[in-house]
């Protein structure tokens, strides 16, 4: 995104895609898709290549007026540990918190970021793709239709 300004313009936004089922016009249909990050801009990278947090100005200041200005939605995916943190409350990581997805379910879907940074995760995890992406596809026909 910070180099479009486009959110997910980029290979994790195609892997978003593909777990949702949605091809990118779909995605990026505003009357059916909002798109919230956490930050709302790109925070850099820490030495170790890995992005730094979100900084909290940035939600403190838009966070709210965009959620009011959205509204209530039928279902709300929840991506990465930060955002799990600060939609669902959740103190444990990222594994236990999508491993435990139908506590949530059918509103809220955590899931883990679709960086290719996590192609291991996906890997040490395959019930993520077994069970939650099925699910995740069949729900976003059903919000979107």
């Amino acid at each position: 995104m910070h180099k479009s300004g486009v959110p997910f313009d980029d290979p994790s936004g195609d892997r978003l895609r593909d777990w949702m089922g949605l091809d990118r016009p779909s995605f990026y249909d505003q009357s059916k898709v909002a798109i919230v990050p956490m930050g709302f801009c790109f925070p850099g990278y820490d030495n170790n290549g890995s992005d730094l947090p979100p900084p909290a100005i940035c939600r403190h200041t838009w966070h709210g007026d965009v959620l009011a200005h959205v509204g209530d939605v039928p279902l709300k995916l929840v991506i990465g540990g930060y955002a799990q943190k600060y939609h669902l409350g959740t103190k444990s990581g990222v594994t236990e918190v999508v491993r435990v997805w139908r506590d949530h379910w059918p509103s809220v879907l955590p899931l883990p970021h679709p960086s290719w940074r996590n192609t291991a995760w996906l890997k040490k995890n395959p019930w993520f793709e077994a069970e939650v992406l099925p699910a995740l596809r069949a729900r976003v026909q059903e919000v979107m239709a």
